[in-house]
């Protein structure tokens, strides 16, 4: 596929950084993960992992790598590499001892087809905002209190 048609096709693109205290990362996320990309709900751009021991060392850990590879490897494809080095070492340097992060880097393939849409019939978006989640949670508990 040449970038040109790419550029035309790909959905929005977020990035996550979620934080694990403690070090306490129990492979849970992976299935989850692997599933929206096999539902077709996004497609794993890059993805890393950033720890820190007790004793305040840090590493990065890529896709690329063993430990993490059998754990993801149902949900590698080709990487657009937009995680940079220096961006996962400064990540890692804010980290607090005893703690880790996962950098997951996602197309929402679920927008692609109407952005496509949108942009064919001369639109574009002006707003897009989330809404964060305790906000949700604290209107669905007012739902049950009417």
């Amino acid at each position: 596929m040449s970038p040109t048609s790419l550029t035309d096709t790909v959905g929005p693109v977020d990035i996550a950084i979620v934080l694990f205290e403690g070090n306490e990362f129990n492979g849970d996320v992976a299935p989850a993960i692997a599933e929206l990309q096999q539902n077709g709900t996004v497609r794993i751009i890059d993805l890393a992992f950033v720890v820190k021991d007790t004793e305040g060392n840090a590493a990065v850990l890529e896709l690329a790598d063993a430990t993490i590879a059998s754990a993801f490897e149902a949900i590698t494809q080709e990487s657009f590499e937009l995680l940079s080095q220096e961006e996962l070492d400064e990540l890692a340097e804010s980290l607090e001892p005893n703690s880790s992060a996962l950098v997951i880097v996602w197309e929402n393939t679920w927008a692609a087809r109407l952005g496509a849409a949108v942009r064919g019939s001369n639109g574009q978006v002006v707003v897009l905002e989330r809404i964060p989640r305790e906000a949700v949670v604290t209107a669905i508990a007012a739902l049950g209190q009417e």
